[in-house]
Order: C-alpha cells, then structure tokens, then sequence
C-alpha cells in the first residue's frame, strides 16, 4: 500500500489544522466547501470510529456553510 501524502492529503491536513485551533472562524466560505469535498473524498471506512468522526465533523461543516450562505437568516 502506497502511503505517501499527495497535495490534496496536505491540503485537507492544512484545512483540518486550522478548524482545531480557530474552530471555523478563519475559514472562508470556499475553504469550507474545498475542506468539505476534501473529508467527503477520503473513505475511513475501515475504521468505524474514524468514519463516526468524518459524519459528524461534515454535518459541522454543513451547518457552518449554511450560516455564512444564508446568513440573513442568522441575524
């Protein structure tokens, strides 16, 4: 199995680091759609509890989406 790290894996790694110190505060609306595609892509199917976090983190990163797109609604 080839595990080396392509430019996408250090873009998400990148993308990741930042939503863990600043939440999704420093993140524009097309880092968190490029981050979104980026999670969807990687399949953690072979770890369940990995997998678990990858749902959970996406729908985090579904709802901030929704904020910043429609946020007329949020004010």
């Amino acid at each position: 199995m080839d595990y080396r790290l392509t430019a996408e894996d250090k873009e998400r790694i990148k993308l990741l680091d930042e939503v863990t110190k600043n939440k999704f505060q420093n993140l524009s609306l097309e880092q968190l759609i490029r981050l979104q595609e980026l999670v969807k892509k990687k399949d953690y199917s072979h770890e369940k509890q990995a997998n678990k976090s990858k749902k959970k983190l996406l729908n985090q990163i579904n709802v901030e989406i929704y904020k910043r797109d429609d946020s007329a609604i949020w004010k």
